[in-house]
């Protein structure tokens, strides 16, 4: 099948979301969004999202759009509520899914976009700021990791800044020392491989290699050293039914395929 490797994504990421979740998307996060829309139009039509400041179910629609920007609330016109609010006003602290991106993230889930430090204690390179995610990592059940970009500078030992913190230094039983309501990161999905999280110390630990990609690139792009298992699977591929569904009502634009 011809598919990109932002459809890859998309369709792995569809698969962990459940039927009667609350998934929430955040800012310009068109790979999250794709994913959550193709859960729920595929398995979860008892799904709840939340595509910026409203919670709706979308499962009689027949045609969204995967969106750049979290600016176009062309959707609202399904939402069964509609808020301008504070975060914690808006239900998103009973949120079961959340996705988060970041300018690093480092060995043990931490992510920072707040900016890369400079000299003489500015930054040479300006983020967003952390725009929720702090908030959000506390508090939903579990969150993702989605990196367009993987690079020894994006994928770091250590973030210089924590905007939202993973497991911190790896300590067992951190977040829940910090009592933290969320159960923090679950899977790392970038442009060549899944990480997922090791128990016993919180790193991050290959979980699968995109078709294509090879173990030594996943090395040679990575700043850190990730745990490796004895053998590490291949991701599995999109269905011809997800990619239909995906390109037909989730991103008829074709933005994934740019």
């Amino acid at each position: 099948m011809d598919y990109t490797t932002k459809e890859l994504m998309a369709c792995w990421l569809s698969r962990e979301l459940k039927d009667g979740e609350r998934a929430g998307v955040g800012a310009n996060f068109p790979i999250p969004r794709a994913a959550t829309l193709l859960a729920h139009f595929k398995h979860g039509p008892n799904m709840k999202v939340s595509m910026g400041s409203f919670m709706t179910n979308l499962t009689e629609v027949s045609r969204v759009t995967t969106m750049k920007f979290f600016s176009d609330f062309r959707p609202i016109r399904w939402a069964e509520s509609a808020v301008n609010f504070p975060l914690d006003l808006m239900g998103f602290h009973t949120l079961d899914v959340f996705f988060i991106g970041g300018l690093q993230i480092d060995a043990y889930g931490n992510t920072n976009l707040i900016g890369i430090p400079g000299k003489d204690g500015g930054f040479k390179f300006r983020g967003p700021g952390s725009i929720g995610t702090t908030t959000l990592s506390a508090v939903a059940r579990r969150y993702y990791i989605v990196t367009e970009n993987h690079t020894p500078r994006v994928m770091v030992e250590r973030c210089d800044i924590v905007s939202a913190l993973g497991f911190g230094d790896g300590t067992p039983g951190l977040r829940e020392k910090l009592a933290l309501p969320g159960g923090g990161p679950k899977y790392c999905i970038t442009p060549l491989c899944v990480f997922d999280f090791a128990p016993e110390t919180n790193r991050m630990r290959l979980r699968s290699l995109h078709p294509g990609v090879t173990l030594e690139q996943v090395l040679e792009n990575t700043g850190f050293k990730p745990e490796l298992p004895q053998k590490v699977p291949q991701t599995e591929p999109p269905t011809e039914e997800e990619l239909t569904l995906l390109r037909s009502r989730v991103d008829p634009d074709g933005l994934l395929r740019e």
